[in-house]
């Protein structure tokens, strides 16, 4: 399956490990619906269609056990972070990519723009 990243598990950041033996397909750029914020040490996107940008990351083709293992990372099972298909602007358009959205409140989480 195809995975959207944009933070630590992007190639030369910290949690980049999690993807070893995994394939990089190309770097991304979502639709301008999210925003990201600084949850101290990793980022948190989170959806605003209102006023979104468009955020920047990367696409890799994982495998079963790899996603179980980034689930597990995101905190998905206690709802920090939601699995979903992240809409990405040309050429991933057409193609059904998953990423991790942050839930949990980011009022006193500093904004980082498009990147991480």
């Amino acid at each position: 399956m195809l995975i959207f990243v944009y933070g630590t598990l992007k190639r030369g950041h910290s949690n980049h490990g999690y993807l070893r033996g995994q394939t990089f397909i190309d770097l991304a750029t979502t639709e301008p619906r999210y925003r990201l914020y600084d949850l101290g040490g990793y980022p948190g996107m989170i959806l605003d269609t209102s006023h979104g940008t468009s955020i920047h990351g990367e696409v890799w083709d994982i495998d079963d056990a790899c996603l179980k293992q980034l689930d597990e990372l995101e905190g998905t099972e206690i709802g920090e972070y939601v699995r979903e298909s992240i809409p990405l602007l040309p050429p991933f358009q057409d193609q059904l990519v998953q990423g991790y959205r942050y839930l949990m409140d980011v009022s006193a989480a500093p904004e980082l723009g498009d990147c991480w």
